[in-house]
């Protein structure tokens, strides 16, 4: 991530003072409510004891007796001895903890009403009082039953019985309500008692319930702020901004759902605390609900504490965290622009300012001018982190020392660019104007020996022509260049930062030709002179034979002097061509007589651009389209392709377009991502060395293949294009791109950059005749033009319909083009013969490198650009079972094909010779390969089988190799040549068998020409193949099992061959393994080997080899 006072800035252990104080704050808050919940909550609930409480076993009238005791009152309850103990103690547990959580050391008195009771039930109720009552019982008054039996038996039981109670606590029998009246007052007794306090029992069930639940909800608040408060307190910051993001999200939305629940039980307790002022709270006698308002009461204002804790220190937290993602994205844009100006940096330094002639300084300077044009950009970008960075400092940002040394640091890369780029500039400016005047001192030079020249000597013979002549000579002197009459040394103070050894020494050189120059005019102003002040008679002067005939036409300035100053330039002559020995430009030679040194200038003023200029010219085409062409896939895709997934746009999507995104875009994601990191990249590092662009290409030759898969998908595409190209979608996304076309302008682009490749390729090519990279050019050209052939093959390959085996088994397509071709299924010449008369089927070949397919071409007949071809499949022929027979006579454009030792001939003619060509020339490279192959595999294996005799041997006669070869006859077939070893036999015989037809025809294939070990007249003129006959054989090779249909063989197995199918393919059965199936006849051979081969024999088979007669072609 960032840098160590990025870290540091960032430690959450590290908090303000601010933020800690806060968070103390909160939990003391917390701290001081649950310890009021502990004081009033009653560790029994109503839900415990509801159901006992309902049926009125007992209650809290709120009434209260002498030393204010609390009055619990036992009503007439026929169900009071079904009332388990532990119901009956916690009822009791209940009603009494509800006063002594308010006032400590509070006293109860139980009036016990029993007025329509026994003195048994009297009895047992004291009994059960007495052993579950849990409080400080002051007092039990007893209303003893008013009937005259039930009230002579309980004073007589009490009497006998007052003792025991006594014993454990003190107990009144009253014989009325009037004698309870002695104990208590009467407004402390419920009506039912004669008394008038109000009590009604459900309403105080409902206000206990309420009253606990809202403890309990507070409870759970607080519990829960404590908890969030701890989670932020305790949250370690992330290092990704969507991280923060993430997180500052999640804990506002905690925090939304903590406040409304806190507003939620604030509106409780409010609804609670009316509810108790509704029930009597400035009654004196209601005590019971005044102490309740006041327990409420309390809770919420300590919630209400708590609340403003829990904001205080979320909001310095949330606030801190905020600060915090603006610091990682502040840091990040920092990161980002330190690079920038680090690259700039190095640029500037690679920038070099040792330029020796005007075209070099330019074109320093204009790299300057694109260099400086950049970094005003970047330090545009540079100044908006700087003033955000004050921004956030003026907002009080924690980390502000940190960001004003970041926009401190920015400040000086900023100052340190600006002026290395100001000094450059300088530095360049000056050396420009250096050369400028050298040029100018040099112009003026070559334009006093012009004027030198130029001057008639007849002209000066006069007074008056010396005169005009030294008045012209004057003239001219006057504009000498600053820089000829300031010195040599003035020039080298005032250029003393910008002149290099070879300034200096073009420097040296033109002051030196001043000189010379000089000393020239000065001889003619002093010849001039004394012509001028003396009349002379009129000579003609004659200038000397010169050695060298081309300078015979420069005049001679003074015939005393030998020594020759010569003066070239190079002139381009406009409107007429240059001479074969210099294409480019004509040079002029001016001689001038020089006493004591020589000097020559050239200019050359070039007619055409150097190859060299071209070539960088092309190079810069090709890399400027390359990142416009990576732009613009940029812009499909970010706005297209992406905003298929923008809900405000959903609305104008079609679902069903969304779920085809892929076929409508391709793998043009694929094809960008390679552009845009790989090869961009590649091509801007062959700049300044435009010959390794050929390898550039070479290099990603395999990445090119994605192009394929785009152009097979781009009918898709196009097919989906036209079905919804008005959707308003599509609109809205060309409009907020600003692009003139439409989508299927951009999608078409792949293809438009695939083909523009090999024509700047080209173009190189053209201009890197003979120089390093050609040979790599001339191979990248290959290769994108075979490119292109793939992907025309491609795009037919899609329209094959009626295959239904995988097509991408068949390997990749090589060709395919339309033929006329013949068909026979039978083997005898006769039938060949006459199917050739009739006309011929049109097909559509495609060669793949495993198979070859025949389709009929079919056009689907539709509307404008929906007209496309399809090719309905007809045969496959596998190449391993495929032989070609490359002449037939009469026609130079057939061929044949055939297929399975000839039970299939196909005669395909070609439109062209070249064409034919083509497809044999491929045809070939597949079967060799194969031969190759099926070589290489047997040299893996080691020594093949031998056969194993348990049968007379096979003759020689029989073990001879089959030949599958033709002549060319005039009826398109061809027999057997009567003299096979004559050298024109040799000649003639061209054909390529399939692998599957022997091993022996396989091997050897540069020997088909007619070796005498290949071919054997028999008596009948035809050729016959070996056939492998049916019996059991020793394996001495593996074969190991690659079909489910297939078996293993291991070395020594003993098989047995039983049948062969029509795919050219054996039903074996192992014997040793007992496992049967198939293996194809080319793997077989390999196994056991053909026996006409070497010296072998069938296992248990005393007949001879079979073999199978093949009519010759």
């Amino acid at each position: 991530m960032g840098p160590a006072s990025l870290q540091e800035e960032r430690e959450p252990g590290e908090k303000s003072e601010e933020e800690m104080e806060s968070y103390s704050c909160l939990m003391l808050a917390g701290s001081q409510l649950e310890n009021t919940l502990q004081q009033v909550t009653v560790p029994v609930s109503m839900k415990e004891v509801g159901g006992y409480i309902e049926k009125q076993v007992a209650y809290l009238s709120g009434g209260r007796g002498e030393d204010s005791s609390v009055i619990i009152t036992l009503p007439e309850c026929s169900a009071f001895t079904d009332i388990p103990e532990e119901a009956l103690a916690k009822v009791f547990t209940y009603l009494t903890l509800i006063p002594r959580t308010r006032q400590t050391g509070v006293k109860f008195i139980i009036i016990l009403d029993r007025r329509l009771d026994t003195w048994a039930s009297i009895k047992t109720a004291l009994a059960r009082i007495a052993a579950s009552f849990p409080g400080n019982l002051h007092l039990v008054l007893v209303l003893r039953p008013t009937s005259f039996f039930h009230r002579t038996v309980t004073d007589i039981g009490f009497r006998f019985s007052q003792d025991d109670f006594m014993l454990k606590m003190p107990v009144v029998m009253l014989s009325s309500v009037t004698d309870l009246l002695r104990y208590i007052d009467e407004n402390q007794l419920t009506s039912e008692f004669g008394g008038t306090l109000d009590y009604c029992h459900s309403d105080w069930i409902v206000l206990r319930t309420a009253i606990e639940s809202f403890a309990v909800t507070v409870k759970d608040i607080a519990q829960m702020l404590q908890g969030f408060g701890t989670e932020l307190a305790e949250t370690e910051l992330p290092d990704e901004g969507k991280a923060i993001e993430h997180l500052l999200e999640t804990h506002t939305v905690k925090y939304r759902k903590l406040k409304d629940a806190i507003r939620s039980v604030s509106k409780e307790g409010r609804n609670l605390l009316s509810s108790l002022e509704a029930s009597g709270k400035e009654d004196d006698s209601q005590w019971d609900v005044k102490l309740d308002w006041e327990t409420v009461q309390r809770l919420l204002a300590q919630l209400r504490d708590m609340e403003s804790a829990f904001d205080g220190f979320f909001e310095k937290h949330h606030l801190k965290l905020h600060q915090y993602l603006q610091l990682l994205r502040y840091e990040q844009s920092f990161q980002e622009m330190d690079l920038c100006l680090e690259h700039l940096m190095c640029q500037e330094k690679e920038l070099s300012i040792n330029v020796n002639t005007l075209a070099q300084t330019d074109q320093a300077l204009k790299r300057l001018d694109f260099l400086e044009s950049n970094a005003q950009e970047v330090m545009a970008r540079a100044q908006i982190i700087i003033l955000h960075g004050h921004q956030l400092s003026a907002g009080h940002h924690y980390a502000m020392a940190l960001i004003m040394q970041r926009c401190n640091e920015l400040r000086h890369h900023c100052d340190t660019l600006s002026a290395a780029l100001k000094t450059k500039h300088s530095l360049l400016l000056q050396t420009h104007q250096l050369l400028l005047c050298l040029e100018q001192a040099q112009t003026w030079c070559d334009d006093g020996a012009y004027m030198l020249a130029n001057h008639l000597v007849d002209k000066f013979q006069s007074k008056e022509g010396a005169q005009a002549a030294l008045r012209d000579i004057e003239k001219f002197l006057e504009e000498t260049p600053s820089m000829l009459t300031s010195g040599l040394d003035i020039l080298a103070i005032e250029y003393e930062a910008v002149i290099t050894p070879q300034l200096q020494a073009q420097i040296e050189k033109t002051f030196e030709k001043h000189t010379a120059v000089q000393q020239m005019i000065q001889n003619r102003q002093a010849s001039l002179k004394k012509l001028a002040d003396k009349h002379v008679r009129p000579i003609q002067l004659v200038a000397p034979r010169p050695e060298n005939p081309p300078r015979s036409k420069s005049p001679l300035f003074s015939p005393k002097h030998s020594d020759g100053l010569k003066f070239t330039f190079d002139l381009s002559l406009p409107g007429k061509r240059a001479s074969r020995k210099s294409p480019n430009t004509r040079k002029i030679e001016v001689i001038h007589d020089y006493q004591e040194s020589r000097s020559c200038v050239s200019y050359s003023l070039d007619g055409d651009d150097s190859p060299d200029l071209l070539t960088r010219h092309v190079m810069r085409e090709l890399i400027e389209t390359e990142r416009i062409y990576v732009e613009e896939l940029l812009s499909v895709l970010l706005g297209y392709r992406a905003e298929m997934d923008n809900p405000a746009l959903s609305e104008l999507l079609s679902p069903i377009l969304r779920s085809k995104r892929d076929i409508l875009f391709g793998n043009m994601p694929e094809i960008y991502n390679f552009h845009s990191r790989v090869f961009l990249q590649d091509l801007e590092g062959c700049l300044e060395a435009p010959e390794g662009v050929g390898a550039c290409f070479l290099k990603r030759k395999e990445s090119f293949q994605m192009y394929e898969c785009y152009c097979q998908n781009k009918p898709r595409s196009e097919a989906l294009w036209r079905q919804f190209s008005d959707c308003s979608f599509f609109q809205e996304c060309q409009r907020k791109l600003e692009h003139k076309l439409g989508l299927d302008s951009y999608l078409l682009k792949p293809v438009q950059r695939l083909t523009k490749y090999q024509l700047l390729l080209k173009e190189l090519l053209k201009y890197s005749t003979d120089s390093e990279g050609t040979s790599e050019l001339q191979g990248a050209l290959a290769a994108m033009l075979d490119l292109l052939k793939s992907v025309n093959d491609s795009m037919h390959q899609i329209a094959i319909t009626g295959y239904e085996g995988d097509i991408c088994e068949l390997g990749r397509v090589l060709m395919q083009g339309s033929f006329s071709v013949w068909i026979s299924h039978k083997r005898g010449p006769t039938r060949m013969k006459e199917l050739a008369r009739f006309k011929p089927m049109q097909r559509h070949l495609f060669l793949y490198e495993r198979a070859l397919l025949l389709c009929k071409r079919r056009e689907d007949h539709g509307d404008g650009s929906d007209k496309t071809p399809s090719y309905s499949f007809k045969h496959c022929l596998k190449m391993t079972a495929v032989g070609i027979t490359e002449n037939i006579k009469g026609d130079v454009k057939k061929f044949e094909i055939w297929y399975s030792g000839r039970e299939e001939v196909y005669v395909v003619q070609a439109p062209t010779v070249e064409v034919k060509m083509a497809w044999l020339n491929e045809l070939r490279r597949i079967l060799t390969n194969q031969q190759k192959l099926l070589r290489d595999e047997a040299y893996q294996h080691g020594q093949m089988a031998e056969y194993m005799p348990l049968s007379p041997p096979l003759t020689e006669s029989k073990q001879q190799r089959a030949s599958v070869s033709s002549d060319d006859t005039e009826s398109g077939r061809s027999s057997p040549d009567p003299q096979p070893h004559s050298p024109k036999h040799q000649h003639n015989r061209r054909s390529w068998p399939g692998a599957h037809v022997s091993v022996d025809i396989c091997e050897g294939l540069e020997e088909w020409s007619g070796s005498r070990d290949h071919f054997h007249p028999s008596d009948t003129e035809e050729n016959v193949l070996v056939q492998l006959p049916q019996g059991r054989y020793r394996a001495l090779a593996d074969c190991p099992q690659n079909g489910p249909d297939s078996i293993t063989i291991k070395c020594g197995d003993v098989i047995q061959l039983q049948c062969e199918d029509n795919r050219g393919r054996w039903l074996v059965k192992n014997l040793n393994r007992r496992q049967e199936g198939f293996i194809s006849a080319a793997s077989l051979r390999l196994i056991i080997r053909d026996s006409s081969r070497e010296n072998s024999s069938r296992l248990g088979d005393p007949g001879n080899l079979k073999v199978r007669k093949l009519s010759s072609p």
